[in-house]
């Protein structure tokens, strides 16, 4: 996405109420500048964990913040088991936030993406109903 337009057109698929996302906007001064999103499947009450901030929201632990929050959430509200997430090894930032999130690292899957023709590992972690919730403060969730 490079303009404005276009992250609003991607922002509002996500969070249409018959998408299969649960998506959440994460806004500062009325500003969007990032994304927490859970990727349900219902058959195995798991989903796929996936978060964004802008550049210039970034080291503020509002991305760590909000995943926890989400992530608490998805897996009582929510009545999911497991979360999964992956990020690219050459960006540990985000497995930062996965593990201040309460996200156990479960492994490494060699090659997984191809991006730029160049196959990149990705680092996998997982938190279940039943992992020790991080100790973080959740952050408010307003609906619509």
């Amino acid at each position: 996405m490079s303009t404005l337009a276009e992250a609003e057109r991607y922002v509002s698929r996500l969070v249409k109420s018959d998408s299969r996302h649960d998506a959440w906007a994460i806004v500062a001064d009325h500003a969007l500048v990032g994304l927490v999103c859970v990727s349900v499947d219902d058959e195995n009450r798991s989903g796929w964990f996936w978060y964004w901030m802008t550049d210039a929201a970034r080291g503020r632990g509002w991305t760590a913040a909000a995943a926890a929050t989400i992530a608490r959430w998805a897996l009582t509200t929510g009545e999911l088991a497991r979360l999964e997430l992956g990020h690219r090894v050459n960006n540990p930032a985000s497995g930062a936030v996965a593990r201040r999130a309460g996200f156990v690292k479960e492994g490494t899957e060699r090659e997984k993406f191809l991006v730029g023709g160049q196959r990149i590992d990705v680092d996998t972690y997982g938190r279940l109903r039943s992992d020790p919730s991080p100790s973080l403060d959740p952050i408010p969730m307003i609906d619509g």
